[in-house]
């Protein structure tokens, strides 16, 4: 009757360790050669650099325009995309225009009739 109680005892206590989290265990005095693994430590993600020109667009009429200023270290290469309104009217892109740190460049575009959708794409060039 005395060994079934032990057994017990310990069935017990191995279901409650094995219930606790990590961090409990971490601060259960244990001897380090009996660790099985080592501490390591969490890996933090990577922080994105902040990147990419702030534009602002107007279209007026057929014209579109668009200013884009780069607060930040890396060159963001920009794009002004113009899609026109009218079937037979030609979409547009205007040349690749790199804006470096603290710069503002200006892009424009135009339709022949009236404008549908403008907007801006970016690419990263790096420092």
């Amino acid at each position: 009757m005395h060994l079934i109680h032990s057994l017990a005892s310990v069935t017990v206590a191995a279901a409650l360790l094995m219930s606790l989290p990590c961090e409990a265990l971490a601060h259960a005095r244990v001897p380090r050669e009996a660790a099985p693994h080592a501490r390591v430590a969490a890996a933090r993600p990577a922080v994105p650099t902040p990147f990419g020109a702030e534009c602002r667009i107007a279209v007026r009429g057929s014209q579109a325009v668009a200013h884009c200023h780069n607060p930040y270290v890396d060159t963001d290469r920009v794009r002004l995309h113009v899609e026109c309104e009218r079937w037979w009217d030609l979409d547009t892109d205007s040349a690749p225009a790199d804006t470096g740190p603290a710069e503002t460049v200006r892009l424009t575009g135009r339709c022949w009739k009236e404008v549908r959708a403008v907007w801006v794409s970016h690419q990263n060039r790096g420092s």
